[in-house]
């Protein structure tokens, strides 16, 4: 089912879920993006898909879908962190590459650093497995107008 961006803001300020939205990102569905609350945490699940292999000799994520989970994460965090139900515009991002993702499901999760009226500041950090073995990290600027 095909949602306007706009009703799935709302849906998901109205019931605390976020799913509603992902589902009218078309990026997001393309991704096959899931969102879990885990107490006051959003966890954003990327299931793997050997369509995302950038690299098939290791096999390794390509680097532009870790970089697209880490901006996604961060979005869907601040949007469940917002009071008002609008859409933030990423102003910039930058990531910072750890190590090679693997051939399995990714997670990753966004932390709001500042928000304001114009601009939130959103640190997002990707694993797999295991949480203390980070992928990458990233840096990301909203605009909040």
């Amino acid at each position: 089912m095909k949602l306007k961006l706009s009703d799935g803001i709302n849906a998901a300020r109205k019931s605390g879920e976020l799913q509603p939205f992902i589902q009218a990102v078309p990026y997001f569905r393309w991704l096959n993006l899931r969102a879990e609350r885990l107490g006051d945490e959003l966890i954003t699940t990327m299931p793997y898909q050997d369509m995302l292999i950038g690299n098939p000799v290791l096999p390794a994520l390509h680097g532009g879908v870790t970089g697209a989970l880490l901006e996604s994460a961060a979005m869907i965090s601040l949007i469940g962190a917002m009071e008002e139900p609008i859409l933030p515009r990423i102003i910039n991002i930058t990531v910072e590459y750890l190590r090679p993702g693997r051939a399995e499901d990714s997670f990753a999760t966004g932390i709001v650093t500042k928000q304001g009226r114009r601009v939130a500041n959103v640190r997002a950090m990707a694993w797999q497995g295991d949480r203390a073995k980070l992928i990458a990290t990233a840096s990301a600027h909203f605009m909040m107008t």
